[in-house]
C-alpha cells in the first residue's frame, strides 16, 4: 500500500523544466516546427527516454538487429481541411511516413494507420480517404499491414486523425544524419519551397490568387535510393515538413555542431507562392512542405548528386543552396540577393498550425 503510495505520489516527479507560463504557448504551436516545441522535445522528451537512439535527433530511429539495420518512425495527422489542392489527409499520412523512413536511408517496407474518428464522420469521406492512402502507398512502394480504429465523441476529433509508423530496411553502409556532417558538404534541395503550407492555407481561408497553388505531397525514397545506389555519399537527409526549410537547417546545425551558409538567391520559390506568402505577412523558408527535402553530400559528388536528382519527377527545379563550414557552429546564416547576411532562427511557434 505504501509503495503503491510512492509511485503514484507527485512528490517524487521532478519538476518541469519548462516554465509554466509556457505551456499554453506550447499547445497553441501544436504540430511542431517551431522553438518552443523543439524545447518541449530537447527540456522533456528526450531527458525522459534517454536512449542513443533518441539522441541521434533524426527523422526515425536506426535499429541493429544481428546483421540487419532497420529504420522505425511514427507521425500524426490533424490537417484542417481534409482534401486540399494536390492532395488529402490520407496521401499525407502515407508520404509523410515513408519520407520520413528515406531521410534515414532506409528501404520503406511497411506501415501501420490508426484512425481516430469523430462520430458522425460520414462513411463516403472515411472511403476516400481509404482509398487515397492505398493509392499512395502502391506508387512509394510499400503495405499497409496493420492498424487500429477508435471513435470519439461528436465535437471531439474534428472529423478524422491518422497516426501512421513505419518500419523499412537500410541495406547500405552509410551513417546518414546530423553527425555525419562535415565541413565543405554541399546542400541540395530538390525543388520549389513552401507549396504545401500555401495550398492548405488557400483552401482554408477560401483564399483565390491568380493560379491555384498544389500541394507538392509526395514520397521522396525512390529517389533518396537513386542516390545512395549511383554511389553517392550522403551525409545527412532531411524533408522540410513543419517548420520549413529554416527549421530544418536550424535543427541540423545544431545537433551537428556545424555552420550552415546558404544563399537567399539559390532557395526555388514560384512566383504565386512568393506573393501568397507577401500577401500573408509570411516567409517562404519557414513554409511547410511535404515534398521537399535538404540533401547533403560530399563535395566531390554534388554535380552527380544535382544531376541525378534534377531527372527525376521529384526533383524537377532542384538547386545548390548552400554549404557547410567549420565557422559559427550551430548556426544557419543566409546570404541576401544584395549581399547581406543574417542570422536564420526558428520562428515561436508555427507560421501555419494544423498544416499536416
Amino acid at each position: 500500500m505504501n509503495d503503491q503510495l510512492k509511485k503514484t505520489d507527485k512528490s517524487f516527479i521532478p519538476a518541469c523544466p519548462i516554465p509554466i507560463s509556457q505551456y499554453s504557448k506550447i499547445l497553441v504551436a501544436h504540430g511542431g516546427g517551431g522553438k518552443l516545441m523543439h524545447d518541449l522535445l530537447e527540456k522533456i522528451i528526450i531527458p525522459t527516454f534517454n536512449n542513443p537512439e533518441l539522441e541521434a535527433r533524426h527523422d526515425g530511429a536506426i535499429i541493429e538487429l544481428g546483421k540487419t539495420r532497420l529504420a522505425f518512425t511514427t507521425d500524426s495527422y490533424v490537417v484542417k481541411p481534409l482534401f486540399f489542392p494536390g492532395s488529402d489527409i490520407g496521401a499525407l499520412a502515407v508520404n509523410g511516413t515513408v519520407n520520413d523512413l528515406a531521410m534515414c536511408g532506409a528501404r520503406p517496407l511497411y506501415l501501420s494507420a490508426g484512425f481516430i474518428l469523430e462520430e458522425g464522420l460520414s462513411m463516403d469521406t472515411l472511403w476516400r480517404i481509404v482509398q487515397s492512402m492505398q493509392r499512395a502507398a502502391e506508387v512509394a512502394g510499400v503495405k499497409l499491414i496493420t492498424g487500429d480504429t477508435k471513435v470519439v465523441d461528436k465535437g471531439k476529433g474534428d472529423d478524422i486523425f491518422i497516426n501512421t509508423a513505419g518500419i523499412g530496411i537500410i541495406e547500405h553502409g552509410l551513417n546518414i544524419g546530423p553527425s555525419s556532417i562535415k565541413p565543405g558538404d554541399v546542400i541540395i534541395i530538390n525543388g520549389d519551397i513552401g507549396r504545401h503550407g500555401m495550398a492548405i492555407m488557400s483552401a482554408r481561408e477560401g483564399l483565390n490568387f491568380e493560379s491555384t497553388i498544389e500541394s507538392d505531397c509526395a514520397p521522396l525514397n525512390g529517389l533518396v535510393l537513386k542516390l545512395i545506389e549511383s554511389g553517392v555519399e550522403i551525409h545527412c537527409l532531411r524533408d522540410l515538413t513543419r517548420g520549413g526549410l529554416a527549421s530544418a537547417l536550424v535543427e541540423i546545425a545544431e545537433t551537428s555542431n556545424t555552420g550552415i551558409e546558404i544563399e537567399e538567391n539559390a532557395i526555388p520559390v514560384r512566383n504565386d507562392v512568393r506573393g501568397a506568402c507577401e500577401i500573408l505577412g509570411l516567409d517562404p523558408i519557414y513554409v511547410a512542405n511535404e515534398g521537399r527535402m535538404a540533401i547533403f553530400v560530399k563535395s566531390t559528388d554534388a554535380k552527380n548528386a544535382f544531376e541525378i536528382i534534377n531527372s527525376d519527377p521529384f526533383g524537377i527545379n532542384a538547386s545548390i543552396i548552400g554549404t557547410v563550414t567549420d565557422k559559427h557552429a550551430g548556426m544557419v546564416t543566409i546570404k541576401s540577393s544584395i549581399g547581406i547576411s543574417r542570422i536564420v532562427d526558428m520562428i515561436s511557434g508555427e507560421q501555419l498550425p494544423r498544416i499536416c
